[in-house]
């Protein structure tokens, strides 16, 4: 089978992690697959180069923004007539819906092939207050509404994701699943993180992921927890700023940022945690939730993404409230044995539903279809 993937960014290279759970996708399509990539703004350059079996087109976009981005718009979709001249697609599919969904869509009616649209980010979401979400644009609302009226089938990778899409979509759900062979149980390492009780945090240092709520709640945690320790990380333009709440807040000796680290060790970590924590305003699907849990630690989050769709193996709490937080994780931190439960329960379900290889069997069976 021919596919087209029409992305905002992938891969420059084997070794870089610009997406990681497309980069996997992809490794593990093109092994049975012909897998063309079509990225619209990383690498920030132009060019044509090969990622495991497949070719990627980098059409170079970077931060081009407003009007601007519509001849970047139709410059991909000229490429991949292109490469549909030289070899015909099968199908095209789109990794979130504003402005790779409208290329995709564009680009297989112009040539009479299917098209397959998946919600994956902030494309139907606005969030002004921190300059956050797809919606605040007028233009990427009229890109995302042409892609999902346009699509044959659109696709979400959890079902808060998918609630957002109606009435203008009815997304199937079908998470991008992680590579539950590099994700899984394993001994912990207790160099790796401080603490006697090691919370772990894993997320970008952005203003959508929240983590001032994250800090104010662990503030609760730990005044009654005296052994926890929050290990955060990732790295991003919030550091400094945190750094500063956290001693503000009387914490900063119980909260270690660790700065960004190398995906293939993460698992580790993921291991020598006692719980994994989110914080997040919005999320499409939230790998870190599914990450964790292949590992067998389960995740006390914000009800966004996979960790309402995993509960019970997780715990869910609405968002921008530390207190429901701090209860949350003081709760999964008071019965070990429980905890240690959900952390299979947790395994269980992403093997069974958000698995890397059961990904590729459900995209195939929906190609064919």
């Amino acid at each position: 089978m021919n596919i087209g993937i029409v992305v905002p960014g992938f891969s420059a290279s084997e070794s870089d992690w610009c997406i990681p759970a497309l980069l996997s996708l992809v490794r593990e399509l093109s092994k049975d697959h012909s897998v063309r990539v079509f990225a619209l703004r990383y690498p920030h350059r132009r060019a044509s180069y090969s990622v495991y079996h497949s070719r990627v087109e980098s059409l170079g976009g970077a931060e081009v923004g407003g009007v601007g981005k519509l001849p970047l718009l139709r410059r991909a979709i000229a490429a991949i007539r292109r490469e549909h001249r030289r070899k015909p697609f099968d199908v095209l599919h789109a990794f979130w819906a504003d402005e790779p969904g409208y290329v995709a869509v564009r680009a297989a009616r112009s040539l009479g092939i299917p098209s397959v649209v998946t919600l994956l980010g902030g494309e139907l979401v606005a969030l002004p207050e921190i300059g956050y979400g797809g919606r605040r644009s007028l233009l990427n609302r009229f890109l995302a509404a042409k892609a999902l009226a346009g699509a044959t089938r659109v696709t979400a990778g959890s079902t808060t994701l998918a609630s957002l899409a109606r009435p203008q979509a009815k997304p199937s759900i079908l998470p991008i699943g992680v590579d539950v062979e590099r994700f899984c149980p394993g001994d912990a390492v207790p160099s790796l993180l401080a603490g006697k009780t090691p919370l772990l945090h894993v997320a970008s240092l952005v203003p959508v992921k929240d983590q001032r709520t994250l800090l104010h709640a662990f503030a609760r945690v730990s005044g009654s927890l005296p052994g926890a320790v929050l290990n955060v990380v990732g790295s991003g333009p919030l550091e400094s700023e945190l750094e500063a709440l956290a001693k503000s807040l009387g914490i900063e000796r119980k909260v270690v940022f660790h700065g960004a680290i190398p995906h293939h060790e993460l698992p580790s970590y993921y291991r020598s945690a006692e719980l994994a924590v989110m914080s997040s305003l919005h999320e499409g699907q939230e790998w870190v939730t599914q990450e964790a849990a292949a590992c067998g630690r389960t995740t006390v989050g914000t009800r966004v993404g996979v960790v309402a769709d995993l509960v019970p193996a997780t715990t869910a709490v609405p968002p921008r409230n530390p207190e429901a937080l701090a209860h949350g994780i003081l709760d999964a931190l008071s019965d070990r044995e429980r905890l240690r439960a959900r952390g299979l329960l947790a395994r269980e379900k992403v093997v069974r539903r958000y698995s890397l290889t059961g990904t590729v069997r459900a995209l195939t069976s929906l190609y064919a279809a």
